[in-house]
């Protein structure tokens, strides 16, 4: 590692850097430059940066930080995944803020992570399992099961029995994130609900590729219902 930035604090700086920078893709080179155990802390303090785009950046990277690291060192990234899921629980005494989002990255990147950890994230689902009640967190889960099942659905196919009560959130970013897990895992049992769906304007932000996409919730209930459609025909 470079001399100078050996120190937390300078290190720490020069993470916020990479992640601040505007083609923050090739970037992420960098990180695998040092090593995961050092880079990953400065990466999770990120998950709760005030700056929107950061801790997005953030969630993105541990990905690809913690996927190279099981490559190397698999049970180094299960003690990550771990660490990831402590914050979720209520004895850890946080919130869990960007756990989930990344605890998906993580197993977009990464096959065996996948197969481990994938029921852990549907029990979140589960008001039976391991739910997670706050609507902000919900948010969370919803994107990182969407960004799952865009990759990986076949590990998430008890997803399907969970999502139908996400659809009737509240909250307009759950029942969007909702709607595309569902169009994505073909839960064709929502398919009514997804139609109720398509009158509703209320709109949300969905972070991709380093980019936010607004759409509204019935744009995406639509998109749903359409891939649905061509999956059965």
């Amino acid at each position: 590692m470079n001399a100078g930035i050996r120190g937390g604090r300078a290190l720490k700086q020069h993470v916020l850097a990479i992640l601040q920078e505007d083609d923050v893709q090739r970037r992420f080179s960098e990180l695998s430059t040092l090593r995961a155990r050092q880079a990953i802390n400065p990466l999770l303090s990120f998950l709760l940066h005030e700056n929107e785009t950061v801790r997005w950046r953030a969630v993105a990277a541990i990905g690809h930080v913690i996927a190279g690291l099981a490559d190397e060192d698999m049970e180094s990234a299960r003690v990550i995944m771990r660490r990831l899921m402590w914050t979720l629980n209520d004895e850890s005494g946080g919130i869990g803020w960007g756990a989930p989002e990344a605890m998906a990255e993580i197993m977009a990147r990464h096959r065996r992570l996948a197969e481990e950890f994938s029921p852990v994230v549907v029990s979140y689902l589960d008001t039976g399992g391991n739910f997670i009640e706050y609507e902000m967190l919900q948010r969370g889960l919803l994107w990182g099961i969407a960004r799952l099942a865009a990759v990986r659905p076949e590990l998430l196919g008890r997803a399907t029995e969970h999502l139908d009560k996400y659809l009737y959130s509240g909250d307009s970013s759950v029942r969007g994130l909702a709607a595309v897990a569902s169009g994505l895992l073909g839960a064709t049992q929502n398919r009514d609900r997804l139609k109720q769906l398509l009158e509703d304007g209320s709109r949300l932000k969905i972070y991709s590729d380093d980019t936010f996409v607004e759409r509204t919730v019935g744009e995406l209930a639509q998109q749903s219902l359409t891939r649905m459609d061509r999956k059965s025909s």
